[in-house]
């Protein structure tokens, strides 16, 4: 098979990390890979040291949806059996399988374009999902909350949504000894802090790393040695050094840089912190916390509540509410136990349901089922 993937977007957070590791499972399957992206972008940097066909557009020229661009798009699809699209915000009158759509329908080609995504965006259209153009679709959805809200709030056909949970690599997240002492030495705490928070992703609104700071300042009034990690960047990581220093929160919080190797914090963090307002799927750093053993507090929102099984797992608060934010964590934090057992189920659960080379495969077994369909 010739897999394509269109990658909108200069980021690099769990979906474009997703992207590049999929690339190579993929490679490494015997099947040839297209990748469709911005030029200098994360994923366009990451895949050029593959052997994955590698074709780039300018990101602030391809809204205009000249000629130009049509062929540069039409002939990196043309060679594709299907090519999965991660639905991104549009950017103007341009949106990404809008404009794969219009290329696949007029050039004539067989290549099933399949929209994939995880998070509901009330304003998003539902042609970003289900095209109007008379081509082979089939959306790939990597949440149960997603596929029931595209069925029912967007009338999508059922039949052509498919749910594939992604996964999380187990050979990588699994506590190592070795592992945890060179995690001590990248990411230095306070010595006594318990419990250590972590929080994992781009700095910005949507994460809610501002309401995860006021929920510290609170429980560090019935739990003094509580410590966060703030690890990644993103444009809102001024304003939230200034919250730390006005909240008088320097001893009680450390920022680290963004990561490619996760694991290192999940070796030192106690109890993952999803703080997310809006916006979130199934995040990845969910699954590799659990894999890990490590139980997360996280917002209620869209697929979280599918790994994130309240008082089993984790727990689980009302998105923006710091009052329950505060709460729970100061629950975990002052119950080591607790904190054991649902690491141990956590962990339990990604064996037998989230495994991402089983998930590939399931990727895999679903394009050609797609394939043998339409060849139909």
């Amino acid at each position: 098979m010739h897999i394509g993937f269109i990658e909108d977007t200069y980021l690099h957070g769990g979906t474009q990390i997703w992207v590049s590791e999929a690339i190579r499972a993929f490679l490494s399957a015997g099947h040839d890979v297209t990748l469709l992206t911005a030029a200098d972008g994360f994923n366009a940097r990451d895949a050029a040291a593959t052997d994955a066909r590698l074709v780039t557009y300018g990101f602030d020229d391809v809204v205009t949806q000249d000629a130009h661009h049509q062929a540069i798009w039409t002939d990196a699809l043309a060679p594709t059996d299907v090519a999965i699209c991660t639905v991104h915000p549009a950017r103007g009158g341009f949106h990404c399988s809008r404009f794969a759509a219009k290329c696949i329908a007029d050039a004539g080609l067989d290549t099933v374009l399949q929209p994939k995504t995880g998070t509901i965006v009330p304003d998003y259209l539902r042609e970003y999902y289900a095209p109007p153009e008379d081509i082979r679709y089939q959306v790939i959805c990597i949440t149960d909350f997603t596929r029931r809200y595209l069925i029912e709030t967007y009338g999508v056909p059922e039949e052509r949504i498919s749910l594939i949970y992604q996964g999380t690599d187990l050979a990588i997240f699994t506590p190592s000894d070795a592992r945890a002492e060179q995690a001590r030495q990248r990411y230095p705490v306070p010595s006594g802090a318990f419990p250590v928070l972590g929080n994992v992703g781009s700095f910005e609104h949507r994460k809610g790393q501002f309401i995860l700071l006021e929920a510290v300042a609170r429980v560090r009034e019935r739990i003094p040695d509580v410590h966060l990690m703030l690890v990644g960047d993103g444009p809102d990581e001024a304003m939230l050094r200034q919250k730390v220093t006005e909240w008088g929160l320097e001893q009680h919080v450390s920022f680290f840089p963004f990561t490619r190797e996760p694991a290192h914090v999940f070796e030192v963090v106690d109890i993952l912190v999803l703080s997310s307002t809006h916006k979130e799927g199934l995040p990845n750093v969910l699954l590799e916390a659990l894999a890990m053993g490590v139980p997360v507090v996280s917002s209620r929102l869209a697929g979280t509540p599918e790994v994130v099984d309240g008082g089993i797992t984790g727990l689980l608060v009302e998105a923006g509410n710091v009052d329950e934010l505060s709460a729970a964590i100061g629950e975990l934090g002052s119950d080591p136990e607790a904190c054991r057992r649902m690491g141990v189920a956590g962990q339990r659960l990604m064996h037998e349901r989230f495994d991402k080379q089983r998930q590939f495969d399931a990727f895999l077994d679903h394009f050609a089922s797609l394939r043998a369909l339409f060849a139909d």
